[in-house]
């Protein structure tokens, strides 16, 4: 049984204007169903590979049903994932950037995407790590036709150490507000925090969150 109302009721308490996204890792196409069925509308999911096997085709899925690919995306993966989602939030290099604008132009299908930063500087993590590198890539955009940047997101650091987690999450509020002041005015996604880290992501300024565990329960990595 999910947990989406809970978890829905916890973040309220924290704001009213924070959108959550369901992450279904390795749990079941019905489980995501449950959570359509209580009104929940934006799913993500971290490969490719499983949106391809777990998800029915897009025009088979609910209309409103919104999907978004949240992890790292290889650059063999893409042509598959542009055709199959409705948002990559895992753009982190100039080259993936490139590429889905070239896949999309293909298939003449605007996509959205948001870039994603390495708050925490660890090695392990994907996103951009240099802030020129990135605003780079937002200068860039005015010439791809087939991207458009809602926004941009951050995985927090590991472990359970509130000030760390709060610094990378200030770090990335700030480049957002430095995007849409001087870039891009309209961007309107930063999506901070997941199950273990989402309230100080939200004090930090998060306006999506994005939530596994405390819906479906602990993930099954044999799967």
């Amino acid at each position: 049984m999910v947990k989406l109302n809970a978890v829905r009721d916890d973040i309220k308490k924290l704001s009213n204007s924070v959108e959550l996204m369901a992450v279904s890792k390795t749990h079941p196409y019905s489980a995501i169903l449950e959570c359509y069925e209580l009104g929940q509308r934006l799913f993500g999911e971290n490969r490719v590979q499983e949106v391809e096997e777990k998800f029915p085709k897009k025009e088979e899925r609910p209309q409103d049903m919104y999907l978004a690919l949240i992890g790292h995306l290889q650059s063999n993966k893409v042509k598959k994932a542009v055709a199959l989602v409705d948002r990559i939030d895992s753009v982190d290099s100039i080259k993936l950037l490139l590429l889905i604008n070239k896949e999309c132009e293909k298939l003449n299908k605007v996509i959205d995407i948001l870039f994603e930063v390495n708050s925490s500087g660890e090695e392990q993590k994907s996103g951009f790590t240099s802030k020129e590198e990135l605003f780079e890539a937002v200068k860039l955009l005015k010439d791809l036709k087939f991207v458009h940047l809602r926004g941009i997101m951050t995985v927090g650091p590991l472990g359970d150490d509130r000030e760390k987690n709060i610094k990378a999450f200030k770090y990335t509020k700030n480049i957002f507000d430095e995007i849409k002041s001087s870039y891009i005015s309209d961007i309107d996604i930063l999506s901070m925090g997941m199950s273990g880290d989402y309230k100080e992501a939200i004090e930090c300024g998060s306006n999506l969150v994005r939530i596994g565990t405390a819906i479906f329960g602990q993930r099954d990595y044999n799967v």
